[in-house]
């Protein structure tokens, strides 16, 4: 693994492709592959590898949520396993965060599948229950400082099954370097697109319940996190309406070391998503976008364009005025054929006057310092994450048989969470 991981030797064919992008992998109608129990246990491999299992939940009253365990190894050193748990509430604008790194990290539990883990600090119990509604779920529960408690169970319907792109073993893997089968590194993705959370959390002495739709995402780093993408845009657009709606992308743009022509013909976009309609998984998305090459009106379209830049002096990067989220795939629902469409334009506001923003995250300032020396010795950047949570509406259209009125278009409310990473 450290050979593949240091090494900086050429392919025999310098302008040979040395990305192999998840994206384009697969044919149009093979994008969606099915989780495999083995997609979502903990890998907790060594070398550089980052490896995140994230919760998202945005309640009933507006409170946005997120649960992240993040393994992370550098090199020869003993992984750091970190807990992040962060509330927003747009009502009072008030914020809770807590990063804490773990002790006695755990996985498999003792009876339990490497699905779950637990620490001193929290658990995390994955549990099966075939033949229901509500086929898999999570239990998280947190001790993580003597003001600030959690309990959260998460439930995902048996109508929106998990998946990664692509059905296989090699499903759901961006691939780096010239040899798929003996890659420099990798980037996978698994998902749960929509899902029931009921839960509360005490801080402070004071309890708050809370309920409503969100997503799970396990996702792996098999590489320093400086060399995967010099950026990275997020959308989770969860809705209550019409049975459970819900429109996610995940998107990053390679460094230009990366591409189609070897180094120095990087600078690809890598974007995956999916569209939950009706409490059902209705289709799954995935496109790229190589450099210099346009983007076509294709028949499946999986893409995040930032409109009106405006450079943000506290992060020395131009951030978004509004973001364009789009997706366009086939009906995976077998009594609804056809073809599904979306569009999301969301409204950041600018720098003097942000909407929905929840931080501007200094990325270096919360990882541990191991991990920072190694990306900041290496990159010399200094990463920002933007995050803003907005309520918003979705336009959609599809086949009738799925919604009423679904070929004329439908506008469904709901909320929005989407981050912007710049990392250089």
């Amino acid at each position: 693994m450290f050979a593949s991981i240091f090494s900086t030797s050429a392919p025999v064919d310098p302008t040979a492709p040395n990305l192999h992008p998840v994206s384009s992998a697969f044919k149009d109608n093979e994008l969606f592959g099915k989780l495999e129990p083995n997609d979502t246990k903990w890998l907790c491999a060594g070398g550089f590898v980052t490896e995140t299992q994230t919760f998202y939940v945005s309640a009933d009253d507006g409170t946005w949520v997120m649960c992240q365990v993040i393994h992370s190894a550098v090199g020869v050193w003993y992984p750091t396993i970190q807990f992040v748990f962060k509330l927003y509430n747009p009502t009072t604008n008030e914020t809770i965060w807590k990063s804490i790194n773990v002790n006695n990290f755990v996985t498999p539990p003792q009876g339990l599948d490497k699905r779950s883990s637990k620490a001193d600090e929290f658990s995390i119990t994955y549990k099966y229950t075939p033949g229901s509604d509500r086929p898999e779920s999570y239990t998280i529960r947190a001790n993580l400082a003597a003001d600030l408690q959690l309990s959260f169970d998460l439930s995902r319907p048996a109508s929106v099954p998990g998946y990664k792109i692509g059905q296989g073993p090699k499903g759901g893997y961006t691939y780096f370097g010239p040899d798929p089968a003996k890659a420099e590194g990798y980037v996978v993705h698994r998902f749960w697109p929509h899902l029931m959370a009921e839960g509360h959390v005490i801080h402070a002495g004071k309890a708050v319940t809370l309920r409503g739709p969100g997503m799970f995402v396990h996702a792996i780093q098999g590489m320093r996190p400086n060399l995967v993408a010099s950026a990275w845009n997020f959308a989770n657009f969860q809705s209550e309406q019409h049975g459970g709606v819900s429109a996610i992308q995940m998107e990053f743009k390679t460094c230009d070391t990366h591409g189609k022509k070897g180094a120095g013909s990087g600078g690809v976009w890598v974007n995956v998503g999916s569209l939950v309609v009706a409490g059902k998984l209705a289709s799954v998305t995935a496109e790229t976008k190589w450099p210099d090459e346009e983007l076509l009106d294709n028949a499946v379209i999986s893409r995040a364009t930032h409109l009106k830049p405006v450079f943000d002096p506290a992060t020395s990067y131009k951030q978004p005025s509004a973001i364009l989220f789009q997706w366009q795939g086939r009906s995976l629902i077998a009594d609804s054929p056809g073809a599904l469409a979306a569009k999301l334009h969301v409204d950041v506001g600018d720098v003097e006057n942000p909407k929905g923003l929840i931080e501007k995250v200094d990325v270096l300032a919360e990882i541990p310092y191991v991990i920072k020396v190694a990306v900041n010795y290496v990159a010399g950047t200094k990463p920002y994450i933007y995050q803003w949570n907005n309520p918003t509406t979705l336009s959609i259209t599809g086949p009738d048989s799925l919604v009423p009125g679904l070929s004329k278009g439908l506008e469904i409310t709901g909320t929005l969470f989407n981050e912007a990473t710049f990392i250089s």
